[in-house]
């Protein structure tokens, strides 16, 4: 047996270090590696069924094109010399932007690279703008304190009072978790405030469940309680904040009760959460990502910022606000959110046209050439993008769908070539982090399965399909050999003083410029130089108001005057990474089928007994699933975890609508209202 180190590249917070034990191409055990600080104690449930997903019954492992409306294997120069002479004909016929290049964050690496290399040899083609995840948020922080970065995860030891503002660290962060922990052993109080009690309220002070898409109300009223009662920071304002006197103005004009009312949050309960806040020198704000999902989800984020800059909660041990740290990020020359913007002059040959959050429609409706052909890899469009039924008619629009993938997802369904997609254990790449700080080479362990070729393969052979000019294949594309891909990632790692592959074979490293503590020299990169509450940026850019604004929901029960009198949420779960991993045999022991969880309160009115068959539905569709009762969600709320595929019966963007949040191009998955009737048996 062998071990190597290496790091799990999915998208979440924790990007763990661990150990993997490897015996005759077969990965045996998954291990803790104690040298990441951030993530000592090993991976979680999903990190540990690695070794199903490698070696899974299920993982498609040759190319398969659809004849006849099955699936069937066929051989690799097949399947190019198809892919191939498409390209050419789309090419020839009605231009390289007739091609629709998506690409997802199922798998981070700098290797990805290669994907956009063979793209732009092709000559361009149709690209995505935006984000599914959290550019809302992005943004927000960007306009206000100039960057995206935050305290080490360990800082939270020293704080003296963690919100958690819309995050289940418990499920979704678990590391993080044991730093909250660590510091209320140490006396620190910790608040949570969710339409949900999840597991991370359980150890709560104090557990505040607003209505869904009220929070940058309730953060402007505590504001206004804060500032009334002198307990925000004068020092800190006047050295390092612009635009507070307009931001007290704002905030004076808000009506406590009333903001009550709208959030449904008692006054005293407010008032609280202002003492707890103002009261303390040393709190670390934790907001999840779900509020900035909303349509109004940057301005919220800007509203729950604003609290720990008024409080001078900013660039000390134990203060930040903790969001996104891309420290590690050394390698992008455009960091997020900006990274994800249209740009007429960087993005040729490309045009990156469509939103991913409009992704159906905007599909169907480009024009200039019309879309002829997608190519989809590290994502699943259909059952992760808003509005999956205006996918799925866009893609059957189409005259081919090529899509890379493991395993049969709904995108895979509609492809009509479907190329075997590398694990992370079968191709060395180097990644980073949203949350710690570590740069990590993910080690190639294993070689890959049946005829499974990395993506940086198929790009190659695909150029000489296409007759790229070798000069500029050898200049963008490695070849197909371990060697190569080390070469080419040792490349990268030759600008950075301290990085190699050698070093990040023995461990994780410290991103080069790391700070320990965010913002302690008190330098903002924002257009004044200072902490920026009245943002000139914000309105001119995005529309919305120079200062932090609760603005209402585009969809409401309010506004759909009872018709759909449910907010539908659709958080995370522990059990899956978006639409990953739920289809493993280990999950589905403990996750076997979707649900709607639900209030027994809004169940009693509607006859609905715990266990029944409903249908969950909208204007946009419907979802027939097993109701399971949940006392401990707010009423008015029901909830279907996201990632569930359309396959299972459960994935919650059928209901939703493709729009946009009110900055950084994100998805507002959120504002998304239903209404769930009992099946009756006929």
């Amino acid at each position: 047996m062998k071990t190597y180190n290496t790091a799990c590249p999915r998208n979440c917070y924790s990007t763990c270090s661990f150990k993997v034990v490897v015996e005759n191409n077969t990965i045996k055990r998954i291990e803790p590696q104690p040298l990441n600080k951030a993530t000592p104690e090993g991976t979680c449930l999903k990190g540990l069924s690695y070794i199903e997903r490698v070696h899974s019954k299920d993982r498609i492992l040759y190319p398969l094109q659809k004849l006849n409306g099955e699936f069937v294997r066929i051989s690799w120069d097949e399947a190019l010399t198809t892919i191939s002479n498409k390209l050419a004909t789309y090419k020839e016929k009605f231009g390289t932007h007739s091609v629709l290049y998506y690409a997802a964050s199922g798998m981070s690496g700098l290797l990805n690279e290669v994907s956009t290399n063979f793209w732009k040899l092709y000559g361009g083609v149709t690209t995505v703008y935006g984000n599914l995840c959290w550019p809302a948020g992005l943004e927000a922080t960007r306009l206000t304190l100039g960057e995206n970065k935050h305290n080490l995860p360990w800082d939270l030891e020293n704080a003296k009072l963690i919100v958690l503002w819309g995050k289940n660290p418990a499920e979704s962060n678990i590391h993080q978790m044991v730093y909250i922990e660590k510091a209320q052993r140490n006396g620190t109080k910790l608040i949570v405030i969710d339409p949900r009690r999840t597991p991370s309220t359980e150890r709560a002070d104090m557990l505040l469940q607003p209505i869904p898409g009220t929070d940058g109300l309730l953060a402007l009223a505590v504001a206004k309680i804060i500032i009334e009662n002198n307990k925000h920071n004068n020092v800190f304002i006047e050295n390092h904040v612009q635009g507070f006197e307009e931001y007290k103005e704002a905030v004076n004009e808000i009506n406590i009760e009333k903001a009550s009312m709208l959030c449904g949050i008692p006054v005293y309960l407010i008032q609280k959460l202002a003492e707890y806040i103002g009261g303390t020198d040393a709190m670390t704000l934790i907001p999840g990502y779900g509020m900035q999902r909303y349509s109004n989800g940057g301005q919220t984020i800007r509203c729950l910022l604003s609290l720990s800059v008024i409080t001078g909660n900013i660039g000390k041990k134990g203060a930040c606000w903790h969001y996104a740290n891309l420290q590690s990020y050394i390698f992008d020359s455009i960091k997020e959110p900006e990274s994800y913007y249209p740009s007429n002059e960087n993005d040729k040959p490309n045009r990156r046209s469509i939103s991913t959050a409009r992704l159906g429609s905007e599909m169907s409706n480009t024009k200039n050439p019309k879309l002829k052909m997608v190519w989809v890899e590290r994502g699943n469009p259909i059952a992760q993008n808003p509005d999956s039924k205006g996918i799925i008619n866009a893609f059957k629009e189409l005259d081919f769908v090529v899509v890379v993938e493991q395993f049969m997802t709904d995108t895979a369904r509609e492809a009509d070539i479907i190329l075997p997609a590398k694990s992370m254990f079968e191709q060395s790449d180097i990644i980073g982090s949203y949350w710690n700080p570590y740069i990590q080479l993910k080690q190639k362990v294993i070689e890959p399965p049946g005829d499974v070729l990395p993506e940086t393969d198929i790009y190659y052979y695909l150029s000489h399909k296409l007759m790229f000019p070798q000069e500029e294949i050898n200049k963008h594309i490695p070849k197909p050999s371990d060697d190569a891909i080390d070469n080419w990632l040792e490349k990268k790692l030759s600008k950075y003083n301290g990085l190699s592959l050698e070093q990040l074979k023995k461990g994780p490293i410290l991103a080069i410029g790391n700070e320990e503590i965010a913002f302690d020299n008190k330098t903002f990169k924002t257009p004044s130089g200072k902490i920026e509450l009245f943002s000139i940026a914000a309105k001119e850019k995005w529309g919305v108001s120079e200062l932090p604004t609760y603005d209402i929901l585009k969809e409401s029960p309010s506004i759909n005057k009872g018709r759909f009198p449910l907010f539908l949420m659709s958080p995370v779960t522990k059990n899956r990474i978006h639409s990953q991993f739920g289809n493993l045999d280990c999950i589905k022991m403990i996750d076997p089928n979707p649900i709607v969880s639900m209030s027994p309160i809004d169940a009693e009115q509607r006859s609905i007994v715990d266990g029944d068959q409903v249908r969950v539905f909208n204007n946009r569709g419907e979802i027939k699933i097993t109701v399971k009762f949940d006392y401990s969600i707010r009423p008015g709320n029901v909830v279907i975890y996201n990632g569930y595929w359309n396959s299972e019966g459960g994935s919650p963007n059928l209901l939703s609508e493709g729009r946009e949040t009110d900055m950084g191009h994100g998805a507002a998955f959120h504002d998304n209202t239903v209404e769930v009737e009992k099946i009756l048996n006929k």
